[in-house]
């Protein structure tokens, strides 16, 4: 499917036009329309792939979806949902809706005892279309819910004035389009090296090719339901690995590690002859099954059979081997007859490649068999469902190849075994699967918090959430004897729903190993020993005990945090306690999707040092479409986020609080107005004693929002401690001093700059990072300012490495306030 249908609003009695376009061979022209999932009468369509709706009334509202066919298959599309309003309904209301920020420490709680104040937001819906409208299958960005106003106010802080800008009108504007991007990088799954310079195809047409490092960035197309990427060694040292990459269509990047499988040593075969090769025999295990080719199957591209030397190379994807997971290919999904993508439970994946023993030419294969031991396959009910299949490398989707049936064979007088057998033909590189279609099915809903104060307004946008199926041996659920299918799901403002294999008759049937991802960084999940928590698990019992949460350190301290793993128990319709969440059938992923905050949820959260941000403009850095274009913003292009951290080295006996200040240093409409303010919390170096150090965040310097003058933001970099600068950065130093003017530094207490505009790097002290995706920019930048370097990343700070002021930091005496308490206390008189 090319196009989709896109979601509409219209007026009553107004009309719309949906348009969906499958591409296929042969050219499929047979379109069909569904309403609600009923087929619409063939009165009520246009001839080919449009549908128009004239004269709508209330109960044409709801979902619509096509489904193309042709001989060779079928194809649905997704939905897209069609809002009927009323005459003089408006679904934009000019009342913003409540939208809290945190406001800084030293600020008065309110009478409730809280701390957050409401700046308001509007909901970025769709706004109702009009006559003049395109018809629907155009590149029309349409109109969306928006900021019409803003107001600025000031609370009273600690003796001043905090300024903040709260909305006071919303209203239908043109849609935002952010970049949608896709980044990460491309390593083998084995030694971990990268994949250099290496091919990046998007169905069937290259977009690019990796880095040095085996970095990547893909540029989502426009209407993208399902991002197929396909990444191939030149040197073909490994296998092409197809990915079914996660994306966020509010925009910004997501970040994905792509692993890739390296290729078996090829043996020689001598053509004239029956060759047998052996899948998943590594490891000292039986072999799944085996691939077996009779003499004179080897054939040239011509069709002649080729009857020499044969270098055979057949790579097997061992699903009993856990650690194969993240390099196997595509999503493990087909398209049933009704076209509606489905999954599958793999047994095993294998690639060939076979070539000439002189030339190296590449060879195809006349009928070969494919031979699979019924003694692998521990759910009996998957024997007669067995299946051959082959994955499409540009729709990312598994064809099927045909069915493996049952044959006996002896060897010898005591030993006889069972086999599934199917037939196949080799005339193209192809990835080949033994799967059988799998119908238990549900989904797993999952949120990631900012921290693990699991405070419901700090959900995390933009995780990749990723969930193995996982196969318990009976008895040992820890212990899995393979992984069956896998999918990664991008969480919104609501979380996420990843679908999973589940079992309504044996909790323990499937089981899932669940983690989660930011930027490469990996989450912590909840704890689960030395007592289980339900209510910071996120699920109340006794349904947890019937899910068997275990975090991935239950048994070994020692191991990683990053994970869980539960069994995937279908939830009993007729147990009340199994009603609301966190597992839903698989009919009810509506629910899921809009299940509240309050309902059973499994948890991630990110752990980092203590740290604080306020922006007088108030931005959702996880939703692109909240940027406001103001003189105050933060961030002056919502198109591209520069990230600047600055590297501080304190000298004491503890670790402290290092706040960023951050106004207006230069253009005449921002000049003296603040920006925000960044808190971060010092890391101890476990290298240098009573040292530590602190990565903070500052304004960049450059152009507003309006892109004709450029300011220099004045920072002041101010330690919350009795302590007193002793080193500024010698580079640094001279770099501000060719660059005037000079900011005044006559308080021992503090560093002040006016930021410089060149991106500095680490011999400055300085750290610049630009991307679209302003959590990743931070995120790459933190990790350089930890290792000291321009281009490394660290987590373990080394805080004697690239810095670019140091403080000396001493416990101050009984009584006598820090600057940085005066500064708060009377800020005038600091």
């Amino acid at each position: 499917m090319v196009l989709h249908p896109k979601a509409k609003v219209r007026v009553a009695g107004q009309d719309v036009t949906f348009c969906c376009k499958a591409s296929g061979t042969p050219v499929p022209k047979k379109y069909y329309w569904y309403h609600n999932g009923t087929l619409l009468e063939r009165k009520a369509q246009q001839p080919g792939s449009r549908l128009a709706l004239r004269g709508l009334a209330p109960e044409q509202a709801g979902t619509y979806h096509c489904k193309a066919s042709s001989e060779a298959g079928a194809i649905r599309s997704a939905p897209a949902q069609l809002t009927v309003l009323a005459q003089g309904q408006q679904i934009c209301r000019s009342e913003p809706e409540p939208s809290l920020v945190e406001l800084p420490g030293e600020c008065p709680q309110d009478a409730t005892g809280s701390r957050f104040y409401n700046v308001g937001r509007c909901p970025p819906s769709p706004c109702s279309g009009g006559p003049a409208d395109a018809s629907g299958c155009g590149e029309d960005t349409g109109h969306c819910c928006g900021v019409r106003r803003m107001e600025l106010r000031e609370i009273p802080c600690a003796g001043s004035l905090l300024p903040v800008k709260v909305v006071a009108e919303c209203g239908c504007g043109p849609c935002a389009q952010p970049r949608v991007l896709v980044q990460g990088r491309v390593t083998a799954a084995d030694t971990g090296e990268p994949l250099r310079f290496g091919h990046i195809f998007l169905g069937g047409r290259k977009v690019g090719f990796t880095g040095y490092k085996g970095s990547f960035t893909i540029e989502v197309p426009p209407d993208t339901q399902r991002l197929v990427a396909r990444f191939v060694d030149r040197q073909q040292r490994f296998v092409d690995a197809i990915k079914v990459l996660p994306f966020d269509r509010r925009g910004g990047s997501v970040y994905q590690e792509v692993k890739m499988l390296r290729k078996k040593e090829p043996v020689e075969l001598d053509g004239n002859r029956s060759n047998s090769i052996p899948l998943g025999e590594a490891g000292g295990r039986e072999p799944v099954g085996e691939l077996v080719l009779p003499a004179g199957a080897f054939l040239r591209p011509s069709g002649e059979v080729f009857n020499g030397t044969v270098r055979a190379s057949v790579t097997f994807l061992d699903p009993r081997d856990m650690a194969t997971a993240s390099a196997a290919s595509s999503d493990l999904s087909f398209a049933n007859a009704e076209g509606e993508i489905v999954p599958l439970r793999t047994y095993g994946m294998f690639s060939v490649d076979f070539r000439e023993g002189e030339s190296g030419a590449a060879l195809q294969t006349g009928p070969v068999q494919v031979r699979m031991d019924t003694g692998q396959v521990w759910m009996p009910e998957h024997l007669q469902k067995m299946k051959l299949w082959s994955l499409n490398p540009d729709t990312g989707l598994w064809e099927e190849e045909g069915m493996l049936r049952p044959a006996e064979e002896s060897r010898g007088k005591r030993e006889e075994r069972t086999f599934l057998v199917g037939n196949l033909e080799i005339r193209e590189r192809r990835l080949f699967n033994l799967d059988v279609p799998e119908d238990r099915r549900c989904f797993v809903k999952v949120r990631a918090y900012s921290n693990e104060k699991f405070n419901p307004y700090e959900q995390l946008e933009g995780v990749v959430i990723s969930l193995i199926n996982l196969e318990p041996q009976p008895g040992y659920p820890t212990n899995p004897r393979a992984w069956g299918r896998f999918d990664s799901v991008v969480t919104g403002p609501n979380g996420a729903c990843l679908p999973a294999f589940c079992d309504g008759q044996r909790p323990d049937a499937y089981s899932a190993y669940v983690t989660a991802t930011l930027g490469g960084e990996e989450l912590e999940a909840v704890a689960s020993s030395p007592k289980l928590n339900p209510s910071a698990v996120g699920v109340s019992q006794p349904y947890l005990g019937k899910l068997g949460y275990r975090r991935s350190d239950h048994d070994d301290p020692n191991l990683k945090k990053t994970a869980f793993q539960i069994n995937v128990a279908k939830p009993d319709p007729n147990n009340v306690d199994e009603t609301n969440g966190p597992i839903y059938s698989y009919r009810s992923l509506e629910e899921c999707e809009e299940a509240p905050v309050s309902a059973n949820h499994l948890r991630f959260y990110r752990v980092e040092v203590d740290k604080y941000e306020y922006n007088v403009v108030p931005f959702k850095e996880s939703d692109l479409t909240s940027w406001t274009g103001d003189y105050l913003s933060w961030w002056p292009n919502p198109q591209e986020f520069r990230a600047c951290f600055i590297k501080v080295q304190i000298e004491g006996p503890q670790e402290y609080m290092v706040r960023s200040r951050n106004v207006g240093g230069s253009h005449p409409r921002t000049r003296g107005q603040l920006y925000g303010l960044r808190d971060a919390r010092s890391v101890r170096d476990m290298q240098l004693d009573g040292t530590s150090g602190a990565c903070v965040e500052f304004k960049c310097s450059g152009m507003l929002f309006d892109q004709s003058l450029v300011d220099r933001t004045l920072v002041s970099i101010i330690p919350q401690g009795s302590c007193r600068r002793t080193a500024v950065n010698s580079l640094l130093r001279e770099y501000l001093a060719r660059h005037p003017p000079l900011a005044d530094n006559n308080h021992t207490g503090a560093f002040t700059m006016l930021a410089p505009v060149d991106p500095l790097g680490h011999n400055y002290g300085i750290y610049t990072v630009t991307d679209q995706n302003p959590r990743l920019a931070k995120e790459i930048a933190i990790g350089r300012c930890f290792d000291g370097t321009s281009d490394g990343f660290s987590r373990e700070m080394k805080a004697g490495a690239g810095t670019a002021v140091t403080f000396t930091c001493q416990e101050r005496p009984p009584g006598r306030e820090s600057f940085f308490q005066r500064l708060l206390t009377a800020p005038a008189e600091a």
